[in-house]
């Protein structure tokens, strides 16, 4: 008997993307949109493709929310996108024999993203590993509020087909994630103990320009790559200085 998928997403005010992600997984047996209060036309767009849509506005991260979303999948395998994400023909045969061989129960995908409209093969974004693909049951978020990640046992195996992830579109959206990633970072290391100052961020903020330009290579991806590094510099620094200010 042929393996099912269901495809699960998360999603809030994504009406430039949800469309195109949405498209690109409409082979799958079940799609699975849970929505935290959009206020455009997010909820509209998705209904158009499945009938499979939630609304779920108590907010706790995006590993709860996720949960969530995890806990509606009826199927034997399950595939976590975001709404900014998409699967190409070739990565969708890819997936279609992996959860058919089931050789393993979890799988990663290496992931290539776009900044300001240009892919970027260095700077630490290539090949970004995401673990999204499992089976039912063998697999949960962490209750991170953000950057979470897949919580499972045994071994993971790796597909080889990129997962195509069109994100920071502009520059207006590339402030916009520095302050959303910055406010969230800080929040969930208060949460774990780490506390921030002045020095702190601006001794994090350096490196990790450092690191993302030079020892990640992002001098190979031209001026988007110097840009991502000043842009890594800042989310980190912020993070940094709104950890001293939850202190206080």
């Amino acid at each position: 008997m042929k393996p099912t998928l269901s495809v699960i997403i998360i999603v809030k005010n994504e009406e430039h993307d949800i469309r195109s992600c949405l498209e690109s997984i409409s082979w799958a047996d079940e799609i699975i949109v849970l929505d935290s209060g959009s206020t455009d036309k997010t909820v509209s767009i998705a209904k158009e493709v499945t009938d499979k849509v939630y609304t779920s506005i108590d907010w706790q991260g995006f590993g709860v929310q996720k949960n969530r979303a995890l806990a509606y999948a009826s199927c034997e395998w399950v595939l976590s996108l975001d709404a900014d994400e998409q699967v190409t023909d070739v990565l969708h045969h890819e997936i279609t024999n992996a959860v058919q061989s089931a050789n393993s129960f979890i799988y990663k995908l290496p992931r290539l993203s776009s900044y300001c409209g240009k892919f970027i093969r260095h700077s630490g974004w290539w090949p970004d590993y995401v673990t999204r693909l499992f089976k039912r049951g063998e697999a949960y978020f962490s209750n991170d509020l953000v950057h979470e990640r897949l919580v499972f046992q045994g071994e993971v195996a790796k597909l080889t087909t990129p997962l195509l992830h069109v994100t920071y579109k502009d520059l207006d959206e590339v402030i916009s994630k520095i302050n959303q990633y910055s406010t969230l970072g800080a929040k969930n290391s208060f949460k774990k103990g780490i506390r921030g100052g002045l020095l702190t961020a601006i001794v994090h903020g350096f490196w990790a320009f450092i690191r993302t330009y030079i020892f990640r290579g992002g001098f190979l991806d031209g001026a988007e790559g110097l840009m991502l590094a000043i842009s890594n510099a800042e989310v980190t620094y912020y993070r940094y200085l709104k950890l001293f200010y939850l202190s206080k």
